[in-house]
């Protein structure tokens, strides 16, 4: 069984064809500049062991860079299959779906409503989301779509982790509360890790530590989400790339003032120039944080310590809230890539029992490895993320006992 993921932003467009026998990726690619009337649009194609196949031409939306992508899998030198009957279902990275899906699910007129009441909740992701839907119900009938949330696995939180402290009204009338983000991530590498320990989640405390330019953390306890550190937005939690993070609230009228800036503004000024851009002065990369340091930039410093401090805090209260911790998993750009990250955050959890393996955890970089030493009182794992895979196993998950899309069709 074949399944195509999708990711639509708003304007590109990822995707990968995943071969589900063997769990592997046929063809992947990305289609950039959709939209803007002053360039063309420019897909890359990648099929393992061949060249990478490039192309650019006007691309005015998203039916006509998903309609390239179609075009360009199902050709006879470039493509890695005969015709769209091959493929089984469509998975999409869906931002935001509320409190109302706290699973992946099929795609109907109903669903698509529903998203589209979301719209308000993710301005910036879901119109793009549900063009991608939309785009793929168009141009492959008959082909069941299937809608992954990022906020699904993050539905298990208690009460008294997801209400914030506002009248009760907010939240049953408009939404206000915590929902979390990452958590196609989340899910995967926390289900990937207890592979790997040859253990069930069931019974395991857990920390998954999604760490790149947006970073999040996730307390699972037996498989489920008791708390994560992102919000109503993926602005709360961590000092990220370009997004501040917790802060006073209190803060955002007194920027607006002193700055003259709109709501619109404070908000895109918090989500853009904040993080480690604006505590440093020199970049939202950590790689480059870190060359600046290197150079006795005292401004780098201070964002290095200040984004090491706040990961520290946060493990800690998780810690603290689940009455133990067995395992602690890094995962995505800067958790995969950068060593020193790591090596500074577990020796700031030393009081908890944390120890990792110097040696092996220096260099290493995008390899599943177990770091803590085997005194350690807790488990330290890199294990890298595949949301794409996860999304392609959902849409298995979901179509695999319908009839034949082929079928279907007829």
């Amino acid at each position: 069984m074949k399944i195509l993921v999708l990711n639509s932003g708003s304007s590109s467009l990822k995707y990968k064809l995943f071969d589900m026998e063997h769990r592997s990726v046929m063809a992947s690619g990305l289609v950039e500049r959709i939209g803007m009337s002053d360039a063309n649009g420019r897909l890359v194609h990648k099929v393992p062991g061949r060249d990478d196949y490039r192309i650019e031409q006007p691309m005015p939306d998203h039916k006509v860079a998903l309609k390239l992508v179609i075009d360009t899998l199902i050709d006879r030198d470039r493509g890695v299959i005969r015709s769209l009957d091959e493929i089984a279902a469509v998975g999409h990275r869906v931002l935001h779906g509320k409190d109302a899906f706290k699973e992946s699910v099929i795609v109907d007129d109903k669903v698509l409503e529903t998203l589209k009441s979301f719209i308000d909740l993710g301005p910036l992701h879901m119109p793009a989301n549900i063009m991608g839907i939309e785009s793929c119900m168009a141009l492959m009938h008959g082909i069941p779509q299937v809608a992954v949330f990022d906020t699904a696995f993050h539905q298990t939180m208690p009460k008294k982790a997801y209400l914030y402290a506002v009248p009760r009204r907010l939240c049953d009338e408009f939404g206000v509360r915590r929902y979390g983000f990452h958590g196609t991530s989340h899910r995967y590498v926390s289900m990937r890790a207890a592979e790997i320990l040859g253990k069930p989640l069931e019974g395991l405390k857990m920390i998954t530590l999604h760490l790149g330019n947006g970073s999040s953390a996730a307390a699972i306890k037996d498989g489920k989400v008791i708390d994560t550190s992102m919000g109503f937005t993926p602005l709360e939690g961590f000092v990220m790339g370009t997004r501040c993070g917790d802060m006073d609230p209190a803060i955002v009228p007194y920027i607006q003032q002193k700055l003259g800036l709109s709501s619109a503004e404070v908000d895109a000024f918090m989500n853009r120039q904040c993080g480690l851009l604006g505590l440093s002065g020199v970049s939202s990369d950590m790689r480059e944080i870190q060359k600046a340091i290197s150079e006795g930039n005292e401004l780098a410093k201070d964002a290095y310590d200040v984004f090491i401090y706040r990961l520290i805090k946060y493990v800690g209260a998780y810690f603290a809230a689940m009455g133990g911790l067995d395992v602690l998993v890094f995962t995505a750009g800067i958790g995969e890539n950068d060593w020193l990250v790591r090596q500074h955050v577990c020796e700031g959890l030393a009081a908890l029992g944390v120890k990792i393996d110097v040696e092996k955890n220096t260099g290493l970089k995008g390899k599943e490895e177990i770091l803590s030493t085997p005194d350690s009182k807790v488990l330290v794992m890199l294990v890298p993320t595949n949301e794409e895979l996860m999304i392609a196993m959902d849409a298995y998950n979901l179509v695999r006992n319908l009839r034949p899309a082929s079928s279907a069709r007829r």
